[in-house]
């Protein structure tokens, strides 16, 4: 079943913004600790089992994806012939909706997957609906023509003055387009994940 209740007490349980969001980040900042009326009480030892569920609940939770999706994700990486660990985050970074969150075209990576699931956007010229759709580089990512002037791109317009989107896309601001340069990198991927621990927790 999926999660609808608040996401700031996703963000405290896991200890982290999970969303991108800075509302959440102001969240934590005024309370970290973990959801519920014994979260301020002294955390014991923390056994291996718990830190792996731990890590792979903060990298679904990040992603936005259902237990059964992110565990074909893993489990796809284990068995492939790429490092485990960075063949994981490739198949994460590469959806659509990722990449539109990315770009800084939207807020949050919910607000990306509402917005391709709304088909706002254009897959090489054809119309995208599906979030988890890959993305390759020479890939050309557009928003609608008919949607451009959507208040909410002019909004999100003035938050991305002050954002610098990874190396390996081109973003067009006045366009409202994404190029993807190349593939991204094991340097691009998110640093507030530890795959070893996620690949273990599925490796049991």
């Amino acid at each position: 079943m999926r999660y609808r209740g608040p996401k700031v007490r996703l963000c405290r349980r896991e200890g982290v913004n999970l969303f991108g969001s800075a509302k959440y980040a102001k969240c934590l900042e005024r309370n970290s600790n973990i959801p519920g009326i014994h979260g301020m009480a002294r955390q014991g030892k923390v056994s291996d089992y718990g830190k792996q569920l731990r890590e792979k609940q903060k990298a679904k939770r990040m992603y936005g994806l259902s237990e059964k999706q992110f565990k074909a994700c893993v489990l796809k990486a284990i068995t492939g012939k790429m490092v485990t660990g960075n063949a994981i985050f490739l198949s994460l970074e590469t959806r659509l909706d990722n990449l539109v969150y990315r770009s800084g075209l939207a807020m949050t990576r919910m607000q990306a997957r509402q917005f391709v699931g709304h088909g706002l956007f254009t897959l090489n010229g054809k119309k995208a609906t599906i979030p988890s759709m890959k993305i390759k580089a020479g890939d050309i990512v557009e928003v609608k023509e008919n949607k451009e002037s959507s208040p909410v791109f002019a909004k999100n317009n003035e938050e991305m003055e002050k954002y610098d989107a990874p190396s390996w896309l081109k973003v067009d601001t006045k366009k409202l387009s994404i190029e993807i340069l190349e593939l991204p990198s094991p340097e691009h991927f998110e640093n507030l994940i530890e795959p070893r621990l996620v690949i273990e927790f599925y490796s049991r």
